[in-house]
Parts: C-alpha cells; structure tokens; sequence
C-alpha cells in the first residue's frame, strides 16, 4: 500500500452560526473556496494535479449543495480538471473526508487529494436536510432517537459526572482556546476571510468567552431538561438503559459545543505526489477506523472506535502522544478520559468546539490540523483524532508526525 502524507492544511476562523456572526453574508461555496485558494497559494500548486476534492457537509442543501467542493474550485479558480465530491457522516465528516482521501491514494487510485469540509450554520441551519433518523418511527424507535443533549445528559448520568464536572471542563476549554491565540498556535493554520474588496472580515474564532468562570456557568439552566421530560425522550434514554432511573440534566449551552460556520482543507498525497511538486511532508496517516456504536448513549461511539482502531494499527494507548476529541459535550470527553484513563494534559490541549465551535461537516479536518501543529510544537510523534457521531458511530485517525 502507498505511504499517505499530509503536506499541509488550513481553516477559516469559526464565525459565530447566527445572523449577527461575522461569517453569516459567506456562502457556504465561498468558504469552502477560501480554503481552497489558501492551499493553492501557499505550496505552489498546480491545479490541474489535483486528482480529487473531498470535502464533509452535514446538510448539503440549498445553497450547500450540488456538490459543493466542485462549486468551490470554480470560485476558486481552480483548473476544471480537478473534481469534486461531498460525503457526510454527520458530525465526522470533515475526518472523514481525510480518510476517503487517504484510502484513494493509499490503493494508488490518486497522487494528490484536497480533503476537509464545510458548513454554514447560520445560512443552513442543523437538520435542514431532515431523514429518516429524525422523522421515520420505523428507524427511530429501533434507532433509541432522542436530542443529542439528552443522551449527553445520559452518558453523564450512566458514568457518574456531575454538573460541577462538566462545567470545569468547559471552564478549561476556554482557558485553552484563549491561551492557544493569545501564544500565536493557530497563525499558520488560521486563514482569514475577506470580502470582494479584500477587507477582513473575520481572523479569529468568534464564539469564544475566555472569561468563562465556573460562577457564571452555574446560572445557566440545563438545556434538555424539557425535551426530556416534556417531550418524552428520557422515558426512550431509560428504555434502552434501565440501570439508569432518571437522567440527571448537566449540559447547556456553556458546555456544550457552538454552533459556527467555517471551512477547512488538508492536502494529501503520496510521496511521488508530492515530490512531483516540491512539496515536503508534514505528517502521515498511519491508520484509520469506523464503528457503530450504542444509539442511545449514541455519543460513546469515540470510545468504541479508539479500541478498534489501536486493535487493527498494532498500537495502545502508550503509543500515542495526544488525542483530539471532538468537544460535542462535556461528558463526551470526560468518558473518553474516564474509559482510558488518559490525562487531561494529553487531550485537546488548545481547547475545542466547547470555546471555538463545531462547524460540522469542517470540524473533523480541523481538529486533525490542530493536533498536527500541537505535535511539531511540542516534537512529538503520533496523535489520534475522534469524534462522536449521531445515531451513534465513531470515527478515529491515527497520524505521526514526520
């Protein structure tokens, strides 16, 4: 099998996913295609090389879809040779992206992909594209359906963590993402985003509260307690877990992931790919896995796929340096942490979509990036990437630094 490699990446700043956000007059196509203008521009590269464009969208509708990686490398400017194509795995599938990518080249099939994702959650909002997993009582009943928030609150219920628990994380969060700006991280991974007139628009995550404190997260009310108790969810949570006898409602909007537009893209390819255009090699994909997983608890499927993958690589868990995993929910890392007994100095170190938000079909890409800078930063080898995903699956990337 070919060796793949990771020879850059980049994102947008994430802009805030309402109406006054910064990014909400950005068209989905037009973010996607800013990540695509930076990765030419920045190694030089011919477009027309260019074997394949991946990228995840959630909800790839109305102005987000008919492909919207092709209509971004039209606005790009891009050679009409290079194609494209959008994939979706709920919240993983910007990661995913990358690994359809490095399963195209690893087989030989391609030389150089770009991969990543997008979504404008302010322009199309969450579950604009409706299905059947929301809608259909012949797959939701079997399927445990319930709000993301209510199984949160479940997972937090089933494995002991309280709401004082989840709030300092969250309050960690921020702490992180503000440190992780203010020491200048992210400058060469950040891209901003400029009008026609070449004026910034947005340059830096714009969901963030770095002067979160554990006083005021503590007058929020939790989120899901009324869907949960009102509209019958916790009675489905109970029904597929009754070892639990009532869910004890933690989560809001302060630990909770943020709802934000932005757009990533890692370049990829195999080693003659890249020398063919004097690219030098930054990391390399190692391994990568799927999984279903629980539907009820339905945001465990990290913990799942993390054993499956370190199964099929060979490796454990002293093999890898950091982890990033997706911050849906506090109580979603505080059980990958509780499962593993990883350490808290070893996981999302710079902070994640609790403080900075989860563009979804972006944020897989993104976090892949960041984890990658944090290893060259730090000198590091080997970092595995995961997130939770709906109706219960899990995604993981294991890469090495080169």
């Amino acid at each position: 099998m070919t060796e793949v490699f990771i020879y850059d990446h980049v994102r947008t700043p994430r802009g805030r996913g309402k109406k006054d956000g910064a990014l909400h007059e950005v068209p989905s196509v037009r973010l996607a295609a800013k990540t695509l203008e930076a990765i030419r521009d920045r190694n030089g590269l011919d477009t027309a090389t260019v074997d394949d464009i991946i990228m995840g969208c959630v909800d790839p509708v109305m102005e987000a879809g008919a492909v919207i990686p092709r209509g971004a490398a039209f606005e790009a400017g891009y050679s009409t040779k290079a194609p494209g194509m959008q994939i979706s795995r709920f919240c993983a599938s910007g990661l995913d992206a990358v690994n359809f990518a490095a399963g195209k080249i690893a087989q030989g099939a391609d030389d150089i992909v770009i991969a990543g994702g997008v979504e404008s959650m302010s322009r199309v909002g969450l579950g604009m594209s409706g299905g059947a997993w929301f809608m259909d009582p012949s797959v939701n009943f079997p399927a445990y359906f319930m709000p993301q928030g209510v199984s949160a609150d479940l997972i937090a219920t089933k494995y002991g963590f309280s709401r004082d628990d989840v709030d300092a994380y969250a309050v960690e969060s921020q702490k992180r993402a503000a440190n992780a700006w203010e020491r200048g991280y992210f400058k060469n991974s950040v891209i901003p985003v400029k009008d026609i007139n070449g004026l910034t628009i947005l340059d830096r995550d714009e969901h963030m509260r770095p002067g979160t404190d554990m006083q005021a997260l503590a007058s929020l009310n939790p989120s899901f307690q009324l869907p949960g108790e009102m509209g019958g969810f916790e009675a489905v949570g109970i029904q597929a877990h009754p070892e639990v006898e009532r869910i004890n409602y933690v989560h809001h909007a302060g630990n909770s992931s943020g709802i934000v537009d932005g757009a990533a893209a890692v370049l990829l390819g195999s080693r003659a790919g890249g020398e063919s255009m004097g690219l030098k090699p930054r990391g390399r994909i190692k391994a990568f896995a799927n999984i279903g997983s629980d539907p009820a608890l339905m945001l465990t499927g990290p913990v799942d796929v993390t054993e499956k993958l370190l199964k099929r690589s060979g490796m454990t868990l002293a093999d890898i340096d950091l982890f990033e995993l997706n911050e849906a929910f506090a109580a979603v890392v505080l059980r990958y942490m509780q499962a593993f007994d990883i350490p808290h100095d070893q996981i999302n170190v710079n902070g994640g979509a609790i403080a900075m938000g989860h563009p979804l079909g972006a944020t897989g890409a993104m976090i892949l990036g960041t984890v990658l800078d944090e290893l060259e930063r730090r000198d590091l080898k080997t970092a595995l990437v995961t997130l939770c995903i709906g109706a219960g699956m899990g995604t993981a990337t294991i890469i090495e630094r080169v």
